[in-house]
């Protein structure tokens, strides 16, 4: 089964996936948890250049090409292997993220990005999708309040304008409306033990049907 978080900056993906891989190895779950940009050797060079925040000359197709050329590595080399050997995949992002932040936030046209998702996927579509919902202006208050106390560092993503982070929550509550049965979206203000039994809960019912099937 292949589980993808997607949400916008500061809506706790990380956490929660970290969280959920815990859950489904003590119940005897064979699991691998990966993120992009920077699932692989390969894609962790990508994120390097795609991360650094001082690299404010890259060009939305060129930020486009990068991402797919991580997705294109981490789905031959790490994902469809995974799922070969019957292992639950939880990747904290994936094509999705491309959609809601190249395509919805740069701009950049939607069948040029597809066209590009199409090649570097393969055509492989998660299983289940987790939506964590947060406002733009509170979950960039979140990145700074962390950055601020040392926790983590912002990247070029963070710095954007908050029209920018608005572009990309909308697109994703469109993405949510268009694929009903992929998506569940979870409310990311809600306390984390909260939000990760509710992650939980949801997770268990889709295992099961996908068992089932």
């Amino acid at each position: 089964m292949f589980i993808t978080f997607e949400g916008p900056e500061g809506s706790g993906k990380s956490t929660q996936a970290r969280r959920l891989v815990a859950r489904l190895r003590e119940g005897g779950q064979r699991v691998i948890l990966t993120r992009e940009p920077g699932g692989t050797r390969a894609g962790g060079a990508i994120r390097a250049i795609w991360d650094d925040p001082v690299r404010r000359d890259l060009l939305p197709l060129t930020d486009l090409l990068l991402i797919c050329a991580d997705r294109a590595q981490h789905v031959a080399e790490l994902i469809r292997p995974a799922l070969k050997r019957g292992e639950i995949v939880i990747s904290d992002r994936y094509a999705d993220s491309t959609r809601a932040y190249q395509g919805a936030g740069s701009g950049l046209a939607p069948a040029t990005v597809e066209t590009l998702l199409q090649i570097a996927t393969g055509g492989l579509v998660p299983d289940l999708t987790l939506l964590l919902n947060l406002p733009p202006a509170e979950g960039l208050a979140r990145r700074h309040a962390s950055e601020r106390a040392g926790r983590s560092k912002l990247d070029r993503l963070d710095q954007r304008s908050l029209k920018y982070h608005q572009r990309v929550y909308a697109a994703y509550q469109y993405l949510a409306a268009q694929e009903p049965e992929r998506w569940v979206s979870f409310d990311a203000r809600q306390p984390i033990e909260t939000l990760e039994e509710a992650i939980w809960q949801t997770v268990q019912v889709r295992l099961k049907k996908f068992v089932g099937e």
